[in-house]
C-alpha cells in the first residue's frame, strides 16, 4: 500500500510554474543590478580614498535643482531621495504582487517567511540596542542593521558562482520584500521631520488623482510621469521621506490579471522599471553614499565603538540568528515539513546571506545621524564591513553545499521532451509520458541500427530491450 499522504504544511517546497518563471525573470535583472551595485560601491571607495577624493566630495556635495520649489539639493540627496524613490516604487509593486498573487497571498503559507523576516529585523535591532546600552553608545541607529539588500546578495551569488534552488531564492526574495515593507514603515514613522501639512495634503491629493486615473484605465507615460514627479516633490517638501511617494504609487498598481491579459499592469510596469531601478538608480545611490574614507585606524574603530560595533554585529549575528531562529520556531509551531531535498543548514546559509544590508542600511544610517557627518561616515563604514563579513560567511556556507544545489537546479530545469516546461511540472501529465515514450522508442531504434552497422547479428540488433 502507498504511504499515507502528509497533510502538514510544506516549507521550501516546489514553486508553481508561473511563480518560478516570474521569480527567474525578476532575479536575473536584480543579479545584473547587484553586480553594478557592487562595482559602484568599489568605485566610490577607491575614489574617496585616493588623491582624487576632493573631486568626489565636490561632486557629491554639488547642489542643483530649483530652490523656489524647495528642491535645491546636493547630488547625494538627489540620489538618496530621488533615485531611491524609483527603487521603492518597484518595492511597492513587488509587495502588492506578493500580497495578491505571490507567496504572501495565502496567510498560512505566508506566516513562515513573514515571521522569519520580522525576527530577522527585530534581532539585529535588539543586538544593536544591547551593544550600545552596555557600551553607552547612541541608540539612534537601531534601525540601521535591520535591512537586507537583495540585489547585493544576488551579486554575491553571481560572483562566487553558485545558484540556489528556486525555493531558496523565493524564500530570500520574500524575506527581502517583507523587509522592505518594514523598512518603509520605519522610515515613514521614525524619520519624518516637521510636517508641512499643505505640501502633505497636496501629495495626498496627487496620489488620489493617480489612483483615480489608474481605476479609469487611463494610459500613457506622459500622464503618469509628470504627475509622479509632482507627487514626489510635494512629498519631499512635506517632511515625509520622499521615497514614501514611490512606495504609495507602486502599491496602487493592479497586480492581478483580467480576461485577455497575459500580464497585469503592475507586472508590465515593473518589467519596464526594474532595469532602471536595479541598473541605474541603486548603483548611483551607492556611488554617492558608499564613498567613505577607510584606513587601518578607521577599520579598527568599527570594532571598538559601540555604534559601529552594534551595526556590524546586528548585520552578521542578529540577521542570521533572527531569520534562522524565527524560521525554525515557526516551522515547529506550524509543524511545517522542510523540503526533504534541503536541510536546515541551507536555511542558515540563506539567513547569513540576508545579513548584507547595504542600500537601505546606508539610507537609514544617513537619516539616523543626519546632524553628525563624522558619525554618519563611521556608520557607513560599519555597514560596509558588516555586509562584507556577512557575504564572506554566506559564501563559505553556500560553497559547502554547492554540488547539492547544482544538482537540484539541473533537475528543476531538465526538459527532456523540449516543450518549454520543466519535466518536474509534468510528472502527472499522461501526454508528457507518451511524448517521452515516443522519444525513447526513437532512440532505441537509432541504437539498434547503430548496433547492426557495428556488426551485431540481425536477431540481436532487432531484439527489443
Amino acid at each position: 500500500m502507498p504511504a499515507p499522504t502528509s497533510h502538514r504544511p510544506s516549507f521550501l517546497g516546489r514553486l508553481s510554474l508561473p511563480e518560478r518563471r516570474f521569480l527567474a525573470a525578476a532575479l536575473r535583472t536584480e543579479t545584473v543590478g547587484g553586480v553594478l551595485l557592487l562595482v559602484a560601491a568599489i568605485v566610490a571607495l577607491v575614489w574617496a580614498n585616493t588623491p582624487l577624493k576632493d573631486s568626489y566630495a565636490s561632486l557629491r556635495d554639488l547642489h542643483i535643482g530649483p530652490a523656489a520649489l524647495g528642491l535645491d539639493l546636493s547630488v547625494q540627496h538627489w540620489a538618496a531621495d530621488g533615485l531611491l524613490a524609483i527603487f521603492f516604487f518597484v518595492a511597492g509593486i513587488e509587495l502588492k504582487r506578493e500580497l495578491v498573487a505571490g507567496e504572501l497571498r495565502d496567510p498560512k503559507a505566508a506566516a513562515l517567511p513573514v515571521i522569519a523576516a520580522v525576527c530577522g529585523m527585530a534581532a539585529p535591532a535588539l543586538v544593536y540596542v544591547l551593544v550600545n546600552t552596555v557600551g553607552d553608545g547612541s541608540l539612534a541607529g537601531w534601525a540601521v542593521p535591520t535591512a537586507t539588500d537583495i540585489a547585493f546578495a544576488l551579486a554575491v551569488l553571481a560572483v562566487i558562482g553558485t545558484s540556489l534552488p528556486s525555493a531558496l531564492r523565493a524564500f530570500l526574495l520574500t524575506l527581502a520584500v517583507v523587509d522592505d515593507l518594514f523598512a518603509i514603515l520605519i522610515i515613514a514613522v521614525f524619520f519624518t521631520g516637521d510636517l508641512n501639512f499643505a505640501a502633505l495634503g497636496g501629495a495626498v491629493a496627487g496620489l488620489a488623482v493617480f489612483w483615480l486615473l489608474l481605476r479609469k484605465g487611463v494610459h500613457g507615460w506622459y500622464v503618469y510621469v509628470p504627475l509622479a514627479l509632482v507627487i514626489w516633490g510635494l512629498m519631499y517638501n512635506s517632511g515625509v521621506h520622499a521615497t514614501i511617494a514611490g512606495v504609495a504609487m507602486g502599491l496602487m498598481l493592479r497586480c492581478t490579471t483580467r480576461e485577455g491579459e497575459e500580464h497585469s499592469p503592475g507586472e508590465h510596469i515593473e518589467h519596464l522599471i526594474r532595469p532602471l531601478s536595479a541598473g541605474l538608480a541603486v548603483p548611483l545611490f551607492a556611488l554617492f553614499s558608499a564613498g567613505v574614507a577607510v584606513s587601518g585606524g578607521a577599520l579598527g574603530d568599527v570594532f571598538t565603538q559601540p555604534v559601529t560595533l552594534g551595526v556590524v554585529l546586528g548585520l552578521v549575528v542578529g540577521k542570521t540568528i533572527g531569520i534562522f531562529g524565527g524560521t525554525w520556531l515557526a516551522a515547529r509551531f506550524t509543524r511545517a515539513e522542510l523540503n526533504p531535498e534541503l536541510a536546515w543548514p541551507d536555511v542558515f546559509a540563506v539567513a547569513s546571506l540576508a545579513g548584507i544590508g547595504f542600500t537601505v542600511s546606508l539610507l537609514i544610517g544617513e537619516l539616523a545621524f543626519a546632524g553628525d557627518a563624522a558619525l554618519t561616515d563611521e556608520v557607513k563604514a560599519a555597514v560596509l564591513v558588516g555586509s562584507l563579513t556577512a557575504a564572506v560567511l554566506a559564501s563559505v556556507l553556500l560553497k559547502l553545499r554547492v554540488r547539492k544545489y547544482q544538482a537540484l537546479v539541473v533537475e528543476e530545469e531538465r526538459d527532456d521532451d523540449e516543450d518549454g516546461i520543466p519535466d518536474v511540472y509534468e510528472e502527472h501529465n499522461p501526454e508528457y509520458h507518451l511524448r517521452m515514450a515516443a522519444i525513447h522508442e526513437r532512440k532505441a531504434a537509432e541504437h539498434r541500427e547503430r548496433a547492426r552497422l557495428a556488426g551485431a547479428p540481425r536477431d540481436e540488433a532487432d531484439r527489443p530491450a
